[in-house]
């Protein structure tokens, strides 16, 4: 009877431990946390050591992204460095046509070997039915993963933009047209003297749009009609504008992409081709990216979408991309040259409607159609 007696003690402390040891997981601040994304639905793990230990029974990794075959080759490299335990296979998802097929056989359910996704802008709301729902967001935010928090759309909290696009005020063709001659503010380019031709501009009008967070719907859309009215030369897509510019055909492109100017001066030995931003330099999240619902490796991807995001990651699309890392990744270059300016800042509260606003401001130009020429 005392053998018995003292073995229910025993299990009755052994149990008031382990029920001490629970309400103190639960009660503790990542505890509260977990229980809060669970009741939305979220998933949130408290330690990375969780996230590693689920990622090495995986053991692989496919991930469809945007980034080009330079920086994918470098990043897999570096980040097998890291997780040696993970085979990974990293294909190159471009243009939008790419990402319709996509999203049609995420629908169809038959994309199901694929386990993380960067999505494309225009079609970012329809990839969310289909994305595993980590809370990245607070799993950032309480240091389980290494990203800004910033990086990651507070809305659907399990996607997480990993580069940036800065467009530029002018580019411009120093043979054809001197610098102090260029618009020195984008309602510059509405002045007599650049009308009829003078200058290039995109039918799909992402620089313009991004202007909204700074301007205000009314007031850009009014600009873009404006804009329309100096009878610009209409082409379609930033690197065919650039070109032009680039070749001498035209003096000025407004609003060119950064980095796509920046890769262009890179082949530009005879250096004719230069830049000026004009505030509010209009600033928007790229590559936003995710974990396929249906992943058999979601842990795997996960940790992808971490290092990317990491200083090394960022490093290297900087140094491959190359001139894309995020705005919040340390250092990175167009974080530094928008350090200290005025932005148009296209965060998530804006970036799911950037979409809508380039088709009103379509509407402001009168639907204008690309040259045929060029």
């Amino acid at each position: 009877m005392k053998y018995h007696l003292r073995r229910i003690a025993c299990l009755s402390l052994s149990l008031g431990l382990w029920q001490s040891a629970f309400a103190a997981t639960v009660d503790s601040p990542l505890g509260k946390v977990k229980s809060e994304a669970q009741s939305k639905g979220y998933i949130f793990y408290t330690s990375h050591e969780q996230i590693v230990s689920e990622a090495k029974k995986e053991g692989k990794l496919k991930v469809l992204t945007g980034l080009d075959p330079q920086s994918i080759k470098a990043m897999i490299s570096a980040f097998k460095r890291k997780y040696p335990f993970i085979n990974v296979i990293a294909e190159e998802a471009q243009g939008i046509t790419e990402h319709q097929r996509i999203i049609l056989e995420l629908k169809a359910g038959l994309n199901k070997d694929t386990d993380g996704i960067s999505m494309a802008s225009d079609l970012y709301n329809d990839y969310m039915p289909y994305l595993k729902k980590f809370d990245i967001l607070s799993m950032a935010e309480h240091g389980v993963l290494q990203i800004h928090p910033k990086m990651i759309d507070p809305k659907n909290r399990n996607v997480a933009a990993l580069t940036a696009n800065t467009q530029v005020g002018v580019a411009f063709n120093k043979n054809l047209i001197a610098a102090e001659k260029t618009p020195n503010t984008w309602e510059d380019y509405l002045k007599p003297e650049f009308k009829g031709k003078k200058f290039v501009a995109d039918v799909r009008p992402t620089e313009i749009a991004a202007l909204v967070p700074a301007w205000g719907l009314e007031k850009t859309v009014d600009y873009a009609r404006k804009l329309a009215a100096q009878q610009p030369v209409w082409v379609r897509g930033a690197t065919r504008a650039t070109m032009a510019v680039f070749a001498g055909e035209y003096p000025m492109f407004i609003g060119g992409n950064y980095k796509t100017i920046r890769r262009a001066q890179q082949k530009d030995r005879a250096g004719v081709l230069h830049y000026k931003f004009l505030e509010p330099i209009p600033v928007r999240p790229a590559e936003p990216f995710g974990v396929i619902a249906t992943s058999g490796n979601p842990h795997t991807a996960l940790l992808w979408i971490e290092f990317v995001a990491t200083a090394e990651g960022q490093k290297i699309i900087d140094d491959f991309d190359p001139f894309g890392a995020s705005i919040y990744a340390p250092n990175s270059i167009q974080g530094q040259e928008v350090k200290g300016k005025k932005v148009s800042l296209v965060d998530w509260e804006y970036y799911t409607l950037l979409g809508e606003y380039q088709d009103k401001i379509v509407a402001a130009y009168g639907f204008p159609k690309a040259d045929p020429q060029k």
